[in-house]
């Protein structure tokens, strides 16, 4: 049996209350909580007062009339719309329009009602208002979400952007305070560190795994509010170690209980080996008891992976635009990224907003697997964004020699097999992914964090350019000194007169069309291959398929 559901039954007459009282208490689909009105200024003080599902009203109540009801509702301006089920005591298709017009989910006339029509009704009206409410908070999401990314590629200044985040949150939450608070310590905050050791010191310079692994059983959590120090007891921090938000509850206070919802944010170390606290984000509830929603927690782990993704990729944007600013190349580099990541944003962000929107709007009109339908395409465009933004970070790190190559000695047919395997779980059933080995591959020495880029772009790209299927051929050969492996498509080609320009950042060939891209995967793979030692080479005819040929020395010197 599922939660229990509030129906507030407004109608003057108490033997008709009775009947839908019965009717309702009678379900075996469902429990409710009736609550009663005689009027309508009663009824309309309840929804005040009351958190109620549903509302079954008479259209003739001695106070006003049911549509009049139905505009007053509307003015009390509740969070969360509810649905409301007319009754008339004969059927006239025009006060049914007018209802429906007004706001009512749904008309019955009571003469001709009965048990098992009043439940199923009722039922249909609270799930669709709960569904339209769940799609109503996933925009809300969407829209946070959208608004941090659009906040990462418009601005480069990190204090902007932590205040945009705080801005919205406090919004979305409607909650007292909402800060972010950077943990790791300052020069100019030494006094204020010095009051929060040792727990606070062993929490910062430790790192994500380390805190996973060797749980800390209690420490102070430093928090600072209008430059005043104060310290809050957190105990079991083995979940917040662990990347997820917490629920601190502290009572030092003599009347008054303060909720506050802390996540951490994880900011990846650059060999990706370890992640360290960065900071925290902090949500406070003072002015009155309040239990956080599991979607207010949702919602705060997400926006602490975003906040991860910006600040990491302001602090790495800002240095590469000093360096730039010294070559004399800055305003060329900057104006290149803003414009596409504007254009590569712009399209799946619209395509989110627009799937948001009309599942807010339609959801009761739509068919669940339209809803199904909706809701992986803007899980499909997220992950495109996510894409861009991983993809531009690789890049950056290539072009400011951040990259370190590490070979040592793996298995490489192994290591192949299994990239292969991942990419069958992937591609459509029209398309046909071939492999095949030959000559001595053993005695490699490369670097799988680099090596798995080339692969897995080359096959990526065969994929995602052979729209109409077809064969993806994978060759890997070796000889006493090289390793040797070739992609094969069957797709779109690539123009002629764009191959001379293949290797650059944000490059695509002009026959593309709306295949989505950004043109970084083959200048990520020339870099990966130059890395090892090696060569590549493209050999590709418009309409007629593209072949690559990468070649790497098993010793690279």
């Amino acid at each position: 049996m599922s939660d229990v559901w509030t129906l507030l039954i407004t109608d003057d007459c108490m033997e008709d209350r009775e009947v839908y009282r019965e009717y309702l208490l009678s379900d075996p689909h469902h429990s409710y909580q009736i609550l009663e009105a005689a009027s309508a200024e009663v009824g309309l003080a309840l929804c005040q007062k009351k958190r109620c599902d549903a509302i079954l009203l008479d259209f003739c109540l001695p106070d006003m009339s049911g549509l009049e009801f139905l505009d007053e509702l509307k003015q009390q301006q509740l969070k969360t719309p509810l649905p409301v089920i007319m009754l008339t005591g004969q059927g006239d298709e025009r006060v049914a329009v007018q209802a429906m017009k007004r706001g009512a989910q749904d008309y019955l006339v009571k003469q001709h009602l009965q048990p098992d029509v009043l439940q199923l009704t009722v039922r249909k009206a609270i799930q669709q208002s709960h569904q339209q409410n769940q799609f109503s908070q996933t925009q809300q999401r969407q829209q946070l979400t959208a608004a941090i990314a659009l906040r990462i590629r418009q601005s480069l200044n990190l204090e902007q952007i932590l205040q945009t985040a705080v801005t919205e949150v406090q919004q979305l939450l409607l909650c007292d305070r909402v800060a972010i608070y950077q943990v790791t310590p300052n020069p100019d905050s030494h006094e204020r560190t010095e009051s929060a050791k040792p727990y606070l010191a062993k929490l910062c310079e430790a790192g994500k795994s380390h805190l996973s692994h060797e749980p800390i059983q209690q420490f102070t959590a430093f928090l600072s509010d209008n430059n005043q120090p104060s310290l809050w007891e957190v105990e079991k921090t083995s979940t917040l170690a662990q990347g997820q938000a917490s629920i601190i509850v502290s009572r030092n206070r003599k009347q008054a209980t303060e909720a506050y919802l802390l996540v951490p944010i994880f900011i990846t170390e650059q060999d990706e080996s370890s992640a360290r606290l960065w900071g925290l984000l902090v949500a406070c509830q003072d002015s009155n008891v309040r239990q956080w929603r599991t979607d207010e927690v949702d919602i705060f782990n997400q926006l602490a992976q975003q906040l991860a993704i910006a600040i990491q990729q302001a602090q790495q944007l800002n240095q590469a635009l000093v360096a730039l600013e010294n070559e004399k190349q800055l305003n060329t580099i900057k104006s290149q990224f803003v414009a596409t990541v504007s254009h590569e944003y712009r399209a799946p962000l619209a395509s989110i907003l627009a799937a948001a929107s009309t599942l807010l709007q339609h959801s009761n009109k739509l068919h669940k697997a339209k809803h199904q339908q909706f809701l992986q395409l803007i899980e499909d465009k997220a992950r495109q964004m996510t894409k861009l933004v991983d993809d531009l970070l690789v890049i950056e790190t290539f072009e400011f020699g951040k990259v370190t190559f590490t070979p040592s000695p793996f298995e490489l047919l192994q290591f192949f097999s299994d990239i292969m395997e991942e990419q069958r779980q992937i591609i459509s059933e029209h398309h046909e992914l071939t492999f095949k080995i030959t000559g001595n591959t053993r005695g490699f020495w490369g670097d799988q964090k680099l090596l798995r880029p080339i692969l897995v772009n080359l096959l990526s790209n065969a994929i995602k350019y052979s729209p109409d299927g077809g064969n993806i051929e994978v060759h890997l050969m070796g000889n006493d000194s090289h390793i040797i492996f070739v992609v094969k498509d069957e797709g779109i080609g690539i123009p002629i007169e764009d191959q001379a320009h293949l290797f650059q950042s944000f490059s695509r060939g002009n026959n593309v069309g709306a295949i989505p891209g950004t043109g970084l995967g083959l200048a990520i793979v020339k870099a990966c291959v130059e890395l090892h030692g090696g060569e590549m080479r493209v050999e590709s005819q418009e309409g007629q398929g593209t072949k690559v040929t990468v070649s790497l020395p098993k010793r690279a010197t």
